[in-house]
């Protein structure tokens, strides 16, 4: 790679930095529902043992 293209012709921080945000949100927005169904699992798993308790 040529370091024109790395410097992004002087706005390789506003460059690379925008990109980064959106690799940091991109992957939140995978991970966090990924997350959250794992623990509505769990809860509805501790739910139904309680009820077969009963």
């Amino acid at each position: 790679m040529s370091s024109s293209f790395l410097s992004m012709g002087g706005y390789a921080a506003y460059v690379w930095g925008s990109f980064g945000v959106f690799v940091l949100v991109l992957v939140w927005n995978i991970v966090t529902p990924a997350l959250r169904r794992r623990s509505v699992i769990q809860q509805l798993a501790e739910g139904q043992s309680e009820k077969d308790d009963d």
